[in-house]
């Protein structure tokens, strides 16, 4: 008896011992949303780095502007990584979510391009610019467009939230489209749809373009867009979701955006 309640005993030290092991090597799991290029790219290189700090990261990749705020308020994901805070306050404002900031991280800086045309100055009278339909980045765009000396905004309205209706000169009548999908910029661009599109770096190079030479006019890295990690307003202050922006912004991850974007993506330090 003495023999049993001792093997007993020595069964139930094994099994703590076992249980406080696997306990300290308990991994956290992450899941972030993003847009395939560049953003699931970046967090793919930033998997190894946040596992040597206890994070196991889930990368889910979407194809739109809308599904990754909304899988995030709903709770299925952690964080998401596509959006700039232009964007992010306008789908909090028209969804009634309460999504917020956790740290900025890069800048995507938009692309004008042509099939026809080599440059700004050779668009005729006339000539139709496309941009996407989503109004957040209207404001950016038209920016581009002003500062390239195509147009005028009207300096009473602030230039981030302009729309078409606040331009005041136009030389060349120009005339906007505005009603395509972002993620279908890039086939109306191939198609040779307008005489200029715009488009956002990140479909541009999921499309296969490079920005920085098949571009006819690029915004500045000076930009205000930065692309930012977005959670649910109270977890920007999780330690693993303050981990997680660390990482991204760490010299082995900014290094590789400069290096393997060439200036398409332009990696940011706050």
């Amino acid at each position: 008896m003495k023999k049993l309640s001792l093997g007993l005993l020595s069964l139930v030290a094994a099994i703590s011992l076992v249980g406080c092991g696997n306990s300290g090597e308990e991994k956290t799991t992450l899941k972030v949303g993003a847009t395939a290029v560049p953003h699931a790219e970046i967090l793919e290189q930033a998997k190894p780095l946040l596992k040597e700090k206890g994070i196991e990261l889930d990368v889910v990749t979407f194809q739109d502007y809308v599904l990754p705020n909304t899988t995030l308020d709903e709770g299925e994901l952690d964080a998401n990584y596509f959006q700039h805070i232009p964007y992010l306050e306008g789908f909090n404002e028209e969804h009634g979510t309460h999504l917020v900031n956790a740290g900025g991280i890069h800048i995507e800086p938009i692309g004008i391009y042509s099939k026809n045309y080599k440059s700004l100055d050779e668009l005729p009278e006339g000539a139709t610019i496309i941009m996407s339909n989503s109004v957040a980045d209207h404001g950016r765009m038209l920016s581009l467009l002003q500062t390239e000396g195509l147009i005028t905004l009207d300096s009473n309205v602030d230039a981030s939230v302009a729309t078409v209706e606040d331009i005041i000169e136009n030389p060349k009548n120009l005339t906007f489209k505005t009603d395509i999908d972002p993620g279908m910029l890039v086939t109306v661009y191939e198609q040779n749809e307008g005489d200029a599109v715009l488009i956002n770096t990140n479909y541009a190079l999921d499309g296969g373009l490079i920005p920085m030479t098949d571009s006819i006019a690029m915004e500045g890295s000076e930009s205000p867009y930065v692309n930012i990690i977005a959670v649910n307003s109270g977890d920007e202050n999780r330690d693993d979701i303050k981990t997680l922006v660390e990482v991204l912004r760490s010299k082995e991850i900014q290094d590789f955006i400069v290096e393997t974007y060439a200036g398409a993506v332009v990696p940011v330090s706050e």
